[in-house]
């Protein structure tokens, strides 16, 4: 059918909830799904809709799921594994943990993925909240230098090689001419992991008898690039690009905010071999957003947890070690969620009182011999909204 459900685990790995329906994928086991690295928390992939392909992605690890958008109102719709299996891209989105908030990819703006409209490059700095189109047609890139470069290579094997690259994730683009003698593209290739600062680019070049001849070009930028300097980076706190009214839930996650030091965009300036991550946490209050609701959906006005009609007998239970347990809990803290304070579900105990009667059976004669044997207290913990 090429499309699935999506389901995201407890901690544990033990309980599933649904997480997205009609998730795509292209008929030999490869999904759209993308784990954005350079962002905690964000997930990118491609559902069906009423025969459409459109784009969604996720800020809390599959707990909520939105449409792309773009400065002009549009929805950006990015290319997965179902359009590089068909050859509408040459490559998938790129994404890289060294190089924070950064992502690369093929997209249509629209109002679905169109594999007849013609697929450009577009790029996100934080993360996957806002995206700007940067190279025109299909091209082949490569994150370099811990996100501090960017190199990238037409998509066209009838024409010749223009390796262009940029410092500034994209905004603006220079070329270099790398050969005196250009050729024909074939691939483009970095050295593992990302802080290198060198590419090599192959492929071949026609000769006068009309064999080609194969070329590699290996291209350092330590030569073009060499500035490092402190001044060039500043703090950034991530997921701030959309709460900018909420001063104090600005850049809550899954509980935790994080301020990064990266690059300045402007800074022609590099990372260079030795650069680490360096990132800022602190904790967030608690709300509701930070609580997952097994068996339970959250009403379509409110926050509210409502169990689902769909749960057996109105009863949800599970069967660990061997040993069937019920399962009354309605708000769950999320996966990796490190909020403190703030909301809180307020635990209720039920007590049930269970009365044994033992009764003899003899000669055809029935005795009772205890009335009450014994009494066993059951309790319950339920926690509900506070």
């Amino acid at each position: 059918t090429f499309f699935g459900t999506m389901y995201t685990s407890d901690d544990r790995g033990i309980l599933f909830s649904k997480s997205l329906e009609r998730h795509l994928f292209d008929g030999q086991r490869k999904s759209d799904f993308t784990n954005i690295t350079s962002l905690r928390g964000v997930y990118l992939t491609n559902k069906l809709d009423d025969s459409r392909i459109r784009s969604v992605i996720s800020f809390n690890r599959g707990g909520t799921w939105r449409q792309l958008s773009k400065p002009e109102n549009c929805n950006l719709h990015i290319h997965g594994e179902h359009s590089r299996n068909n050859r509408i891209v040459p490559m998938l989105a790129l994404t890289e943990p060294t190089a924070v908030g950064l992502v690369i990819a093929h997209g249509t703006v629209g109002d679905s993925l169109s594999s007849s409209q013609h697929p450009d490059v577009f790029v996100s700095s934080d993360g996957g909240y806002n995206w700007r189109g940067t190279l025109r047609g299909p091209h082949h890139y490569s994150i370099l230098d811990s996100g501090g470069l960017v190199v990238a290579v037409e998509a066209h094997r009838d024409a010749q090689v223009k390796t262009i690259f940029s410092t500034d994730e994209g905004q603006c683009w220079k070329f270099y001419n790398f050969t005196k003698q250009p050729f024909f593209f074939a691939g483009l290739a970095s050295e593992p992991g990302t802080k290198a600062m060198s590419v090599s680019v192959w492929g071949f070049r026609p000769e006068d008898d009309g064999q080609p001849m194969w070329v590699a070009v290996t291209i350092d930028f330590q030569s073009l690039i060499t500035r490092e300097t402190d001044q060039d980076y500043e703090e950034w706190l991530a997921h701030s690009s959309h709460m900018k009214g909420d001063q104090e839930r600005n850049g809550c996650v899954l509980g935790v905010k994080e301020t990064y030091r990266r690059l300045k965009k402007q800074s022609v300036c590099r990372n260079g071999r030795g650069f680490v991550v360096n990132k800022k946490q602190s904790p967030c209050l608690c709300t509701r957003e930070d609580y997952l609701d097994y068996g339970y959906y959250r009403h379509k006005n409110t926050s509210e947890c409502v169990r689902q009609s769909s749960a057996p007998n109105k009863t949800l239970e599970m069967c660990l070690s061997g040993e069937e347990d019920e399962l009354l809990t309605a708000y769950r803290k999320v996966p990796s969620d490190r909020c403190e304070g703030g909301f809180s579900p307020q635990l209720a105990v039920q007590t049930v009182k269970l009365v044994l009667i033992l009764v003899c059976v003899g000669a055809g004669v029935v005795v009772l011999v205890a009335v009450v044997s014994a009494v066993f207290t059951v309790k319950r913990m339920v926690y509900r909204n506070g």
